[in-house]
Order: C-alpha cells, then sequence, then structure tokens
C-alpha cells in the first residue's frame, strides 16, 4: 500500500475558493472539496476507506491543503481554477523512521474528553468537552505517547473551530455540528516507529473529516 502526500495550493482569485474558505463551515466545504479529488466508491466511510486527512495552512506563498491518502489524488477532478496539485509518495519517509530519531511534528487535532455520565448529569455537560491551554497540551501528551512519541518541546494554539450543519439533507441538515481545533508543533524522539507509522497512517483523535488528526514529522537532526 502507498500513502500519498499531496499539497494543493489554493488560487486565491478562484470564486470557487473562496467560498469554501469563506465562513465557519469552512472545514466541512473543504471536506467535500478534498473527497472531490478521489473516486466514488460505495462505503460506509469513504474518508476512512481511502485513508484520506488534511489539513488547512497559511502559508508565506497563500493557503494551502495537506491531503494524505492511500490512493492517488486526481486533480483533473477539481474545478479548473481551484489550485495547483503536487503528489509524492510518503513511504520512503515512513520507511526511514526509527526509534532514537529526532522529529518536527504538526498536527491540527479535535482535543476533547468525554465525561461519565454522572459528571456530565451533574455539571451538565455534553457528551464531548473541548479543551484548551494545559489540559489540550495534556491530551496531546497522551496521544503522542500512544504515537510512540518522547515529547520534548510542545507549541500550541487554538485554531478556528469547524461549525455547520451535519450533511445537506434531511435530518442531518437540521443538526449542527462543532468542532473545537488546537494545532501542535514541537520535536520529539521516536521511541516507537511501529506505533508512529500506524498513527501518521490512520491519524490522530476525532473528526478526521474536517480537518483534524493528520500528523506530519520531519528530520529534526541531532537522533538520540
Amino acid at each position: 500500500m502507498t500513502v500519498w502526500l499531496s499539497r494543493l495550493t489554493l488560487n486565491p482569485l478562484s470564486r470557487t475558493v473562496r467560498g469554501d474558505l469563506g465562513d465557519s463551515a469552512s472545514g466541512i466545504h473543504l471536506h467535500r472539496r478534498v473527497m472531490s479529488l478521489f473516486p466514488d466508491i460505495e462505503a460506509e466511510d469513504a474518508r476512512a476507506k481511502l485513508g484520506v486527512l488534511f489539513r488547512a495552512e497559511d502559508t508565506p506563498q497563500g493557503y494551502a491543503l495537506l491531503v494524505q491518502s492511500t490512493h492517488e489524488p486526481d486533480v483533473a477532478r477539481l474545478p479548473e481554477d481551484y489550485g495547483a496539485l503536487r503528489s509524492r509518495p510518503l513511504d520512503p519517509l515512513l520507511e526511514a523512521l526509527k526509534p532514537g530519531r529526532r522529529i518536527r511534528y504538526r498536527c491540527v487535532a479535535n482535543a476533547v474528553r468525554r465525561p461519565g455520565a454522572t459528571t456530565r448529569e451533574l455539571y451538565k455537560l455534553k457528551a464531548m468537552v473541548p479543551l484548551s491551554g494545559r489540559a489540550a497540551d495534556e491530551w496531546w501528551q497522551r496521544q503522542a505517547a500512544a504515537a510512540g512519541l518522547d515529547m520534548h518541546t510542545v507549541l500550541s494554539r487554538p485554531v478556528d473551530a469547524v461549525r455547520g450543519p451535519r450533511g445537506t439533507s434531511g435530518e442531518a441538515a437540521k443538526q449542527r455540528m462543532h468542532h473545537a481545533r488546537t494545532q501542535f508543533d514541537g520535536l520529539a524522539v521516536i521511541n516507537d516507529a511501529d506505533a508512529l507509522r500506524e498513527r501518521i497512517i490512520s491519524g490522530i483523535g476525532r473528526a478526521k473529516s474536517y480537518g483534524c488528526g493528520l500528523l506530519t514529522v520531519a528530520p529534526a537532526g541531532g537522533d538520540a
């Protein structure tokens, strides 16, 4: 299985791009746009079946989407003026992951906790409580450890939440969703390369359809 990492540089002059980015539902619009890069498949969760994860990034060169998948995306499936797509296999990087290697990482994630039924009733909490600040950092530390990483530094900042209807028709169109997002950056040392490869491919946390969960790493030098 080949894992692909693609960068879709968006055209700021495109009316379609501006529509996708123009409101708090941008995560929903971008999910649909990213999935349009791939063939339609009959599956309950096409995103997971195709291994699709993505993250929006505001770079000095303009707005871009990082898209990871187990099927090569097809730029011909985008509107003509939407943007430029470059794809490369991620396999060489995955194979180079070794215990003791220092890496830089980035992940935009939906940091939440699930209170027990008694706690929810006592404090009138929702089933999922978004985390921020130190609580979000502690959540990330646990996720990173499960991904085979020994964290050295963590820099976190909130990212705009995804808000909007759950669907385009029927009952889903009447239901509203809200996914808080936090970006985590820093340095780490690999403890378990197999666990890290698995988490890179499968993603971290919830709300993977809406720009969360993509973990990207790069060599940092100075291996332990």
